[in-house]
């Protein structure tokens, strides 16, 4: 996953830089989420929702923005609010606000991440976990594992994590959180050929 660091960074600097000319409010909040990395999305989005209600309410959106340490007026923020409420019913629903914060990706991406979810989870439950890793990612070849720094169990839990919420590390990926990691990724990848050969390579799909 080296490659997939250093994207991280290039894509952190790319949206630190774009923050000073960027206007538009939904492109602001996008680009200080991707400011954080590849997880920076979704990241914001496990602090917003506090009920699990999948829906948010103007409280929950500033006090979110605000957690999260978004740096936005508040009258930006409100307008921001009106943006994602389209309905003008006073409440924004919650995927529909994740589908638009994310980066625009080509299907053709979209399909190769999903193909490596595929390939990753293999029980087929629509969940990767630390079992489904192991006839897929061989841990042997880590070199904390080797020098025998950490278990085999703790080099998946690592590894998963990279894609797992920071704020809930629970041991497993589910489908909207490999795209939403794999979005943040692509968004530092301008060229469709070479995110997809990057995708094949990784996975070796």
């Amino acid at each position: 996953m080296a490659g997939t660091a250093r994207h991280d960074r290039e894509m952190a600097l790319n949206a630190k830089r774009l923050l000073s000319t960027t206007v538009d409010p939904v492109e602001r909040l996008r680009l200080q989420c991707l400011a954080r990395g590849s997880a920076g999305i979704k990241g914001l989005s496990r602090i917003m929702d506090d009920d699990n209600n999948r829906t948010l309410d103007m409280k929950e959106f500033l006090k979110g923005l605000n957690d999260y340490g978004i740096i936005m007026e508040k009258d930006e923020a409100v307008k921001l609010f009106q943006q994602f409420d389209r309905d003008g019913s006073g409440l924004i629903d919650f995927d529909e606000f994740l589908i638009t914060l994310r980066p625009p990706m080509s299907n053709a991406r979209k399909q190769v991440i999903m193909e490596a979810f595929r390939k990753l989870d293999r029980t087929g439950d629509g969940v990767i976990t630390v079992e489904d890793l192991k006839g897929v990612y061989n841990a042997k070849h880590h070199p904390k594992y080797q020098n025998g720094e950490w278990t085999e169990e703790q080099v998946f839990r690592t590894f998963l994590d990279n894609f797992d919420s920071p704020y809930d590390k629970d041991g497993k990926v589910t489908k909207e959180e490999f795209l939403n990691y794999y979005c943040g990724v692509s968004a530092s990848v301008d060229n469709d050929v070479y995110f997809i050969l990057m995708m094949k390579t990784t996975w070796k799909l």
